[in-house]
């Protein structure tokens, strides 16, 4: 599928003075990521952020407000993680009673772990992309971002 800019929907979990990450190992070494993922044809951001959570952390999560923005732009960033612009939206989520994360059953190939990183610790990873000195900011003093959807606006 080819795009002009890739929506894609991140859950970002913290928990305990601890964040949720999902652990990755290829060419570039060991690395982090949000559990996150670019939105399908006809689905929602917030269920692309609820699929994305079980598919890579095998959790349910409740998603909350918007937390972050995050925009790729491949010709400002000598196309570092590709060719393709994109735009994520970063929610913050809290996981359901009942799920565990965890490794999934089949998960990305390169994909090695899902582990929780104290925030203390947050500046000592590799975070694609390396938003640590924002998430930081966040939990600290949480605002959210006002995210509208339509089909829940009064009808007029």
């Amino acid at each position: 599928m080819t795009f002009l800019i890739r929506v894609r929907a991140c859950a970002l979990i913290i928990e305990n003075d601890s964040i949720l990450l999902v652990e990755f190992e290829d060419e570039k070494g060991v690395h982090y990521n949000l559990p996150a993922g670019g939105v399908e044809p006809n689905e929602s951001v917030v269920e692309a952020v609820k699929r994305e959570a079980k598919e890579e952390a095998s959790i349910d999560v409740e998603v909350g407000p918007l937390a972050l923005v995050y925009e790729y732009v491949p010709q400002m960033s000598a196309n570092k993680f590709g060719e393709t612009p994109s735009l994520q939206l970063i929610f913050d989520c809290k996981i359901k009673n009942g799920t565990t994360p965890m490794l999934p059953k089949n998960p990305d190939p390169k994909q090695v772990g899902v582990k929780w990183i104290q925030l203390a610790e947050l500046a000592g990873i590799s975070l694609y992309p390396n938003i640590k000195r924002q998430i930081l900011t966040y939990a600290i003093s949480p605002k959210s971002i006002e995210f509208i959807e339509e089909h829940l606006l009064p009808v007029e």
